[in-house]
């Protein structure tokens, strides 16, 4: 049997849609009932549907009144904040693009994007980097607050493959590319719905995620939201050991954190007691199978893993209604069409090794890279479109993880391209070669480290200040090395899976 699981493509969304809209559908029938709660350990600030309906609405109204018109491009530099999903489908509401950024970069980083995706205005909060120069108008957290009250507007109908937002993804070039997502890459969002999350309208679902991290923003807040549950977020300056409490405290039902947090979580506990709790979700990266047993020996809970990528959310993951066996992430979603595919981008026969691919027709899948048809059009094999990512299929239809075909890091969730912290570094004063990797610096636990050549070993404090002050703080590595040489493979290219901590 080949390595492909072609499950029949849901019902496409209506003809007119929006992404906001369909996040909101549930505002009118239950305005009263509890939207978004963040949560700190003396208190709760509460959003009901109704309010938050209007905040969005208002926002959206407020951006066309402030010239901004649809398909104009948004960029967003907020922080930890709720005016960040607010800002996020106000854009969406009135047919606006636009391009969450994270607020760790740095100056050169945000300037970039800029350049690149000509935004007709930027909405920033105080402290956080801004384009130099800027290229547009700036439209300050207070007066964002300002358009919360403004009279709505009607949401922006249209086509559901039409550019909804934006998002920036490391590449393997090394270049962070910005990825187009349409408005119907919530529509498929349903698909996690019962084949990971086993979401429920009664859900409280806590995020131990901030506001402006994507992975936070769609299953921490879109997901409960289209369906009518209630949102759950720890407020900002939460530290993980102090989940367990909001969890008992607020009544949550689903917890779901990157498995940096469960790991943080369990460091010290020796058993929690969540009495709501019925399972955890983990996703960003790997989850390891030591700490799936501790947490599950620490809860009596399970905590199920999704495996997905910023081109396409996730598509294969463990549900209580159908847990991943062991050693593997789970099973395609239904509705997905994925395969596992050889050297001649053909499916393999399962048990196979090969690269896990994605069907070109997923609704949830991006319309394209930024401005790049070409590139767009060059990363499919076929009719897939492969995600770098090696694996294996089993028998039954579950597919095991076995690592990147690529070089590519995992910084806490975010993918990082060492091309692009190598160019960074390659400037320093005194490196002759560089290469950086993801290494393990004990059990389950990564970091990004910088190994290079030198006539003299640097003074590591020097190269940490430089790469913040170039890359956002996920990129930025925690252990630097000097090597008499960099390893090489037999064709002359730097070997970075031989690069290890101790040098």
């Amino acid at each position: 049997m080949l390595s492909i699981h072609a499950d029949t493509v849901p019902p496409p969304p209506p003809a007119a849609f929006n992404m906001a809209a369909h996040v909101l559908a549930h505002a009118e029938t239950q305005p009263d009932k509890t939207a978004l709660a963040i949560l700190s350990a003396s208190r709760a600030a509460r959003w009901r549907y109704g309010a938050l309906a209007q905040a969005i609405e208002g926002i959206g109204a407020g951006l066309l009144a402030f010239g901004l018109t649809p398909g104009d491009r948004l960029l967003m530099r907020l922080g930890n904040e709720v005016e960040f999903p607010l800002a996020f489908l106000g854009a969406i509401w009135a047919g606006i693009v636009p391009i969450p950024a994270s607020a760790a970069l740095t100056v050169p980083e945000i300037t970039r994007i800029a350049a690149e995706t000509r935004p007709a205005a930027i909405v920033a909060a105080p402290d956080i980097s801004l384009p130099d120069p800027c290229p547009c108008p700036v439209i300050p957290t207070l007066a964002l607050r300002e358009m919360e009250t403004t009279p709505p507007c009607a949401p922006d109908l249209g086509d559901p493959n039409r550019p909804a937002y934006i998002i920036y993804t490391s590449g393997t070039s090394g270049k962070p590319r910005g990825v187009v997502h349409a408005h119907r890459a919530v529509w498929a969002r349903q698909m996690m719905w019962r084949d990971w999350y086993d979401l429920r309208p009664d859900d409280r679902v806590l995020h131990a995620g901030a506001f402006n991290w994507t992975y936070t923003l769609g299953t921490g807040l879109l997901d409960p939201w289209a369906i009518g549950a209630t949102a759950l977020i720890p407020a900002a300056g939460t530290k993980p050991p102090q989940l367990p409490l909001l969890m008992r405290r607020h009544d949550a039902t689903l917890f779901a954190a990157a498995p940096g947090v469960y790991r943080q979580m369990l460091r010290d506990a020796g058993s929690l007691n969540l009495p709501k709790l019925r399972h955890g979700l983990s996703a960003g990266e790997k989850l390891p199978a030591r700490l799936r047993q501790a947490w599950e020996e620490a809860t009596g809970r399970a905590v199920h893993e999704a495996l997905g990528m910023s081109e396409c959310s996730t598509y294969l993951s463990g549900s209580p209604s159908r847990p991943a066996p062991d050693g593997s992430s789970g099973y395609p979603q239904s509705g997905r069409r994925l395969a596992i595919l050889g050297p001649n981008n053909q499916p393999v026969a399962r048990e196979t090794p090969g690269i896990l691919a994605i069907h070109r027709d997923d609704p949830g899948l991006m319309i394209g890279y930024l401005d790049a048809p070409e590139e767009t059009e060059a990363r499919f094999a076929g009719d897939w479109f492969p995600t770098g990512d090696t694996a294996r299929m089993a028998e039954d239809g579950a597919i095991s993880y076995l690592g990147r075909d690529d070089d590519m890091m995992n910084a806490g969730g975010f993918r990082v391209s060492p091309l692009e912290v190598e160019a960074v570094l390659a400037r320093f004063p005194g490196i002759s070669e560089i290469a950086c990797a993801e290494v393990e610096v004990k059990a389950d636990t990564t970091v990004i480290g910088a190994f290079y050549t030198g006539p003299e070993e640097l003074d590591t404090d020097a190269l940490t200040a430089f790469a913040s002050e170039n890359l956002a703080s996920y990129k930025c590595p925690r252990l630097y090395r000097q090597l008499d040489s960099l390893p090489r493979n037999a064709n002359g290219k730097i070997n970075r899976r031989a690069l290890s901590p101790d040098g």
